[in-house]
């Protein structure tokens, strides 16, 4: 699993109003709702979902009541995801109900990866859906509502990721349009490795990598509408390999090379990786570029080479060591996070002393860690010496503990600091605005709204449990120039 096995989070991006783009047909304006479960990629796919909706007269709600078009974008990491999927589906069918008796017309979607999975299953359970599709099939969608206005019931999960693509390059033609000051930007999608407890290659299939004439005309694009950081996305990221208009293929460092050099474009930053795929050109990125952040997020998993050889890892303890070692050296700053699993099959106490040798001795910043779970379909549900669910809960807790500590070390090495931090939208006090720092802390501090946007140099005054809060130093402008330090001492000059 490289892609990162995040807590469900729910979102409703915006989509393109029909005052933003010209292209809208029709004069009736109808509502969609869409609600995100899982990681970055699902939160990229479902704003571009909106995008491809818009010419078609949708605009986004936050009000499920209040759509005709309501679309749920699955992720199938998390432990009985189905399941919790038809459990919502329950809940909007009453919805759907209540507006049909008041003459309302609703159509219901399940995207993503537990539409991929379940297929035509979910028709079979939830009568009440209209539309399954696929993660690769969703720029399909205007034409696919269309069946579904006909009167059909649609199921499409065909892989066809070459086309999801090329739409999306074509899209980025649109006008340009005001955007938030971070976004996503999917470089790549699938994964080869068959990690034994994952489900993403069945899911997303193989890797596969958009073009670099494709990723530079969205990145300027986003630039264009204001986007001053820009987070690269894949299953595994850097396992990207995109063709260039000469025919060489190109990897992820020469790729940040390029995107490195677009105006506007002042922040980079890249998830989710593979330690297989961490090349020099790549690590030597990490040195080389003002505007690539000094975070990295390197998944793990175990600490434990009898642990990874059965999960399929394909690397060892000391081969991540050394992979870590070299990364310091480039980036000294840099902080890095990662992903644990406790209690796969057959962890003994020593292999889970081995994880938490290995986290000792790399020191993170940050970490995601969860229990096993077994997955239908992988190699890892069938195994023998399936580890109690006391015993992993207890080991779950104590790693955790020792994450939460170094997490708390790093957060406190920042106070006192000056940083460049990116301000991204008010707080929830009068008067706050947040941030991110460097290294993807949230930062929070008291300034003016028509800040948000711009790079500010920041002295970190306090630390929270998982915020920052900082100080505007006064006396500058929007300074967001990538040649300028990441990281200063109060006596700096600005």
């Amino acid at each position: 699993m490289t892609s990162r096995p995040e807590a469900e989070q729910e979102t409703t991006p915006s989509a393109v109003s029909p005052a933003q783009d010209q292209t809208v047909k029709g004069t009736n304006t109808r509502k969609v709702f869409v609600r995100t479960y899982g990681c970055q990629m699902n939160v990229y796919d479902s704003e571009r979902m909106t995008d491809v909706l818009a010419p078609e007269g949708f605009e986004a709600t936050d009000d499920m009541e209040d759509a005709d078009l309501v679309i749920l974008n699955t992720c199938h990491i998390r432990e009985k995801a189905a399941e919790k999927v038809y459990s919502e589906l329950g809940r909007i069918r009453k919805v759907k109900q209540e507006r049909a008796r008041h003459g309302k017309d609703m159509m219901v979607g399940v995207a993503g990866c537990v539409a991929q999975a379940e297929g035509e299953e979910i028709s079979r359970r939830a009568p009440i859906v209209d539309l399954v599709v696929g993660p690769q099939s969703y720029h399909q969608l205007p034409g696919l509502l269309s069946k579904v206005r006909n009167g059909n019931k649609v199921v499409e999960t065909e892989f066809d990721i070459d086309a999801k693509f090329d739409h999306l390059s074509a899209r980025a033609e649109r006008p340009v349009m005001k955007r938030p000051p971070a976004a996503f930007l999917t470089v790549q999608e699938g994964c080869d490795k068959f990690c034994t407890f994952c489900v993403v290659p069945y899911t997303r299939g193989a890797e596969v990598s958009r073009s670099v004439e494709q990723i530079v005309a969205e990145a300027e694009r986003m630039a264009a509408g204001g986007v001053r950081e820009v987070t690269l996305l894949g299953q595994n990221v850097n396992a990207y390999h995109g063709e260039a208009k000469d025919g060489s293929i190109w990897g992820l460092g020469r790729l940040l090379r390029r995107l490195a050099d677009i105006d506007g474009l002042d922040r980079l930053r890249y998830t989710t990786s593979h330690p297989r795929d961490m090349d020099d050109d790549l690590i030597l990125a990490h040195r080389d570029l003002k505007s690539l952040m000094p975070y990295l997020h390197l998944p793990v998993q175990s600490g434990s080479d009898k642990i990874l050889k059965s999960m399929n890892r394909r690397h060892t303890r000391d081969e991540y060591f050394r992979l870590i070692d070299r990364i310091r050296e480039a980036a000294p700053d840099i902080a890095l996070s990662g992903d644990f699993i406790v209690g796969f099959p057959d962890e003994t106490d020593q292999d889970f002393a081995d994880t938490m040798d290995l986290i000792r001795r790399v020191e993170y910043g940050s970490a995601f860690s969860f229990k096993y779970s077994q997955r239908p379909g992988t190699p890892g549900a069938t195994m023998d010496n399936q580890v109690p669910e006391d015993v992993k809960s207890a080991r779950l807790a104590e790693l955790q503990a020792l994450i939460s500590g170094q997490q708390k070390a790093f957060n406190a090495s920042r106070r006192g600091m000056v940083c460049d931090v990116l301000l991204e939208k008010k707080g929830r006090n009068p008067g706050q605005i947040v941030g991110k720092s460097p290294w993807l802390q949230p930062v929070q501090l008291d300034a003016a709204e028509d800040l948000i946007g711009s790079i500010q140099a920041v002295e970190i005054v306090e630390i929270g449990s998982n915020s920052l809060f900082g100080q505007l130093i006064a006396g500058q402008d929007d300074h967001a120039n990538p040649g300028l330090p990441r990281l200063r001492s109060k006596g700096d000059v600005i």
